[in-house]
């Protein structure tokens, strides 16, 4: 496993193709989206050249790549307005690991590491991510990273006929 990571300054064709993939994934649309109900969970959405570099006027965009494969995305906002705890100076984060071969191998624990000394070298003190109540998986992973819970939203998401919160973590650098 070699993991290395390119930060995305200009979108192209081929990974609007990948964010396509994996935003209609049936199995990463619960875990990457607030769905509502069950037909926001059925939604698919298509993505565009034009949306990705809407996305990066607002977004810091990392790809994570095995031995030259695309496997995953994470990023990075500034003080977005969607907070739980209002404190200036926090990154909001997102990780996706898109292809299930890249999954279960500590990919996002690495993924987040560097995510995290990027963020730190922009001088941001504080990090807040959100995670719904179904995802183990990645509630033990921010864990280990010693994130901490600070809060709930409750019935926030839809997935296996019933409403989830989300559960929001921030973690001081």
């Amino acid at each position: 496993m070699s993991i290395y990571f390119d930060q995305v300054t200009q979108p192209t064709s081929k990974l609007v193709d990948t964010f396509n993939r994996w935003e209609n994934d049936p199995d990463l649309i619960p875990l990457t989206r607030r769905n509502l109900n069950q037909s926001e969970l059925e939604r698919r959405e298509i993505v565009t050249l034009e949306d990705l570099a809407k996305r990066l006027k607002h977004q810091y965009l990392y790809l994570i790549y095995d031995d030259n494969n695309l496997i995953g995305e994470m990023n990075y906002m500034i003080d977005p307005s969607h907070l739980y705890k209002t404190e200036p100076g926090t990154a909001w984060i997102g990780i996706a690991i898109g292809d299930p071969g890249g999954q279960g191998r500590g990919v996002g624990y690495e993924g987040l590491q560097y995510l995290e000394a990027k963020i730190k070298e922009r001088g941001l003190k504080r990090i807040e991510l959100g995670v719904f109540e179904f995802n183990i998986v990645g509630q033990k992973l921010y864990q280990k990273l010693d994130y901490k819970e600070i809060g709930r939203i409750k019935d926030f998401t839809y997935y296996q006929n019933k409403m989830w919160s989300d559960i929001r973590m921030e973690k001081y650098l």
